[in-house]
């Protein structure tokens, strides 16, 4: 629940477990609250874009000190004038310092997290203390810089910072663990910074630096006026890197303009103790052979200043196992003692083993030079251009991690000998082995171009993975999230360390391929933000699976039950409106009109900002524009088929409205519609329901709010926390959503224009085929309905919209 943007002394910002109590910020951009990176471990309170679908954090309070248990942790104005955050043992955790006692905190559409005096003067700002993040009329000084997380999943502390460089206080520098500078702006010219040339170009900033080459410099960025309305940020990231951000709406992304340093690998100890650079964009670190990293859960994370370390650290010295592993002619970071000798290659490489400290070795062929390494060697990286040593580097490893080849002794040849016989078997078996996997690969590749050549329209941007890369993505396919007829749904963790979640189609026939194939042609060329992303397919053999971006809440059904997570206000109007816009979306913006046919909540997927995505398009239709109707088998779920499904007619997108209209009922009831079966008439009673409708909440609840008595439809644990303006209006629009005949109800357009108050909605009539549904002993409804055909697709209500009356039937 979000409250206003002020609050003062003896208020609190009181943290439930959904994570929904909050303070915006007057114009709605900003959000100040508790947040969790690493799935409830740790909480902290920060500040974030609210206006954007992509949780971006830019501020945190308690970067040191997190809270364990956040069900009763405050943030609040103590009687002393300062901030405190308190945890469930009512422990302070974090204070502000402010000498001057503050009346009132604010946060304001900047970003900034002020605390006012009784005079409305500033006594504290969260500008002055900042995280990872550098904002529009943020002024930098001396006394505060930019600090990284510690990885993705860790807002504290991490290793690297820019700051203004002291002594001089003319330029800007990165450095890591507050020593070792790796980039710098250059010295400031007048109007921008020597090594950033950018900067002469009037682009999107105004810059100021105030008193520079002194100890009182003060250095800040605007947006030009133009550009005022535009999200925008710079921030250090966990690698080390100064990156520069620009929200795009078009996208509903962010966009990086510029980044230094360019090269990823020329951050200082990126990857820690005898960890190799590779460059990659989402995982630049790798361990060399018979090493591992010395903190798992980190490197998972993306945390690898902790570096590698041996895989069989307590061999060290143990005998004479050890050798050596050729890494090639690299840099590296780190502090290093060396000594230096002239020898052969034997006697280096003996000297080396015979000192426990000894890390690595390098000896010139040519000179006979040695020279033995003791020390912290940081972010081994390949050659550069500008670097003159070409003698390659030999990292000391186990018996199980070197290349046999480095390794000489006295069993050398007859190692030898096996090994060119292992060799060879090897050779024989790999020449049979690629014949049965060429056969295979025509026959796949048959299957795939039959497969394409039978799709509705081509895919594009999507990936093909193997059945073996998905295989191990899943860990063996042992994390189920969900199963329904289809299948089942998997959690994976892909190569590139993204969280995905994988669909497999299980036992294959001929229906159920048509399925896959429907969900491939409809999803893979479709983006939108409130649309789940495919990311890519299997189809090898008789495997069918389904690569989706992985969505940490989960669906919307989980949280229509009794007894499961309250979710506020804000966030049931989010949903709805975020859903509505998806469905609009297929039916109106897409090339063919797509009718999803299934819309209900277990296909209403939520991401860790709780927006809605809608999934499952394996029942989807496709409706050319020229046409308006497509005749189909009856197909999705029962309690939110329209009407016109049962009774046999041709179908518009105004199924989806009503599927649509159902859901939204249990989006503000809090429930299910259907919570026992129809026959079952001993279940718990709906407060204030008939005898004959306890059991079907639709149509007790239109009753209700055709009467205007929107609040005992409510979910009444809300406890009457919301806004009944806007409760009213998604009230009425669900009711015009399942009307009986389909041109009584709104397109998704109109549904969406409705939510957002820019429509006015009128009152509707109770829809009739609902208590048709309901009457009797039994399920007869649906032979009343069956009946009725003549009835679905004629009748005279039609909408109209002006300004002054705005929807009304006709």
């Amino acid at each position: 629940m979000a409250a206003e943007f002020t609050f003062s002394v003896g208020s609190s910002i009181a943290v439930v477990i959904s994570g929904n109590s909050t303070i915006l910020s007057e114009n709605r951009t900003f959000e100040l609250g508790f947040f969790t990176a690493d799935a409830g471990s740790n909480w902290y309170v920060g500040i974030w874009y609210s206006s954007i679908p992509i949780r971006t954090y830019i501020w945190v309070a308690n970067r040191l000190n997190s809270v364990k248990n956040q069900k009763s942790a405050t943030i609040s104005l103590n009687e002393d004038g300062r901030m405190i955050i308190t945890d469930s043992n009512q422990l302070i955790v974090w204070t502000t310092e402010n000498a001057e006692r503050a009346a009132e905190a604010k946060l304001l559409d900047t970003g900034n997290l002020v605390l006012l005096s009784q005079t409305g003067a500033i006594v504290w700002q969260s500008f002055d203390f900042p995280a990872d993040t550098w904002l529009p009329g943020m002024n930098i000084t001396r006394n505060n810089k930019i600090v990284c997380w510690r990885s993705v999943s860790d807002p504290s502390p991490g290793n690297y910072s820019l700051r203004l460089r002291s002594p001089g206080f003319g330029e800007f520098e990165l450095v890591h663990d507050e020593e070792t500078r790796y980039w710098s702006t250059g010295i400031w010219t007048g109007s921008s910074f020597s090594g950033i040339p950018e900067m002469s170009v009037r682009y999107l900033y105004t810059f100021r630096f105030s008193n520079p080459f002194n100890p009182s410099a003060s250095f800040t960025y605007e947006t030009l006026p133009e550009f005022s309305n535009t999200l925008t940020r710079f921030s250090v990231d966990s690698f080390g890197l100064l990156k520069q951000y620009t929200w795009s709406s078009q996208t509903e992304n962010w966009n990086m303009f510029w980044s230094r340093p360019e090269n990823v690998c020329r951050v200082y100890g990126l990857c820690g103790n005898l960890g190799f650079c590779t460059g990659g964009s989402l995982r630049p670190c790798e361990c060399i052979a018979g090493y591992v990293p010395a903190d798992e859960q980190a490197w998972r994370s993306g945390g690898f200043n902790g570096g590698c370390r041996r895989d069989d650290e307590k061999s060290i010295c143990q005998g004479d196992g050890d050798g050596f592993e050729d890494v090639g002619v690299v840099n590296f970071d780190g502090s290093v003692d060396s000594v230096v000798f002239t020898g052969g290659r034997s006697l280096c490489e003996e000297t080396c083993l015979k000192n426990c400290s000894c890390v690595a070795m390098k000896h010139n062929e040519e000179s006979g030079m040695c020279n033995i390494i003791f020390g912290s060697i940081l972010n081994i990286q390949n050659l550069t251009s500008d670097s003159t040593d070409e003698i390659p580097l030999y990292i000391r490893v186990g018996r199980d991690g070197f290349n046999e080849e480095n390794k000489m002794n006295g069993g050398w040849r007859l190692k030898m000998v096996l090994i060119i016989i292992a060799g060879c078997v090897f050779m024989a078996l790999c020449f049979v082995a690629l014949a049965l996997v060429i056969l295979r690969m025509i026959r796949n590749k048959e299957k795939r171009k039959k497969f394409e050549e039978e799709m509705t329209f081509p895919v594009t941007n999507l990936k093909v993975f193997s059945h073996k890369e998905l295989t191990a993505a899943t860990s063996g396919f042992t994390e189920m999230l969900g199963h329904g007829g289809f299948g089942a749904v998997f959690r994976g963790t892909l190569s590139d360390a993204s969280e995905v979640a994988v669909k497999r189609l299980e036992h294959p026939t001929v229906g159920r391929d048509k399925e896959f194939r429907a969900e491939l042609c409809t999803i893979g060329n479709i983006q939108h933000v409130n649309l789940v992303r495919l990311r890519g397919f299997c189809l090898e053999d008789s495997h069918r699976l389904l690569v989706y971006d992985y969505m940490e809440n989960g669906p919307l059904s989980g949280y229509l039950k009794r007894d499961g997570e309250v979710l506020s206000w804000d966030v049931r109007l989010r949903i709805a409106i975020g859903t509505a816009r998806g469905i609009a979306y297929l039916h109106e913006e897409c090339r063919d009109c797509i009718v999803h046919c299934d819309i209900k909540p277990e296909n209403i997927l939520l991401d860790n900002g709780f927006n809605p995505k809608v999934s499952d398009f394996g029942m989807a239709k496709l409706i050319g524009r020229d046409f308006s109707r497509v005749l189909t088998t009856m197909r999705g779920t029962w309690g939110y088929l329209a009407p016109e499904w049962i009774s046999g007619v041709a179908i518009t997108a105004k199924a989806d409205v009503y599927s649509y209209g159902m859901t939204l009922l249990e989006i503000l009831g809090g429930r299910r519609n259907v919570e026992t079966p129809p026959s079952v008439f001993t279940s718990t009673r709906i407060e204030g329901a008939s005898q004959e409708d306890h059991w079907f909440f639709p149509p007790w609840a239109a009753r209700q709010i055709v009467d205007d008595k929107v609040s005992d439809v409510l979910d009444g644990r809300l406890q009457g926390a919301y806004n009944p303006v806007e409760a009213r209006r998604l009230a009425l629009v669900a009711v015009w959503c399942i009307q009986d005949n389909e041109s009584c109800r709104p397109t998704m357009g109109m549904v969406v224009r409705m939510l957002e108050g820019t429509l006015e909605v009128t009152v509707p009539s109770p829809p009739q085929l609902l208590q048709a549904l309901v009457s009797g002993d039994s399920f007869q409804g649906v032979r009343v309905v069956s009946g009725q055909e003549s009835s679905l697709s004629s009748g005279t209500c039609s909408f109209e919209s002006n300004k002054d009356t705005g929807v009304s039937p006709s």
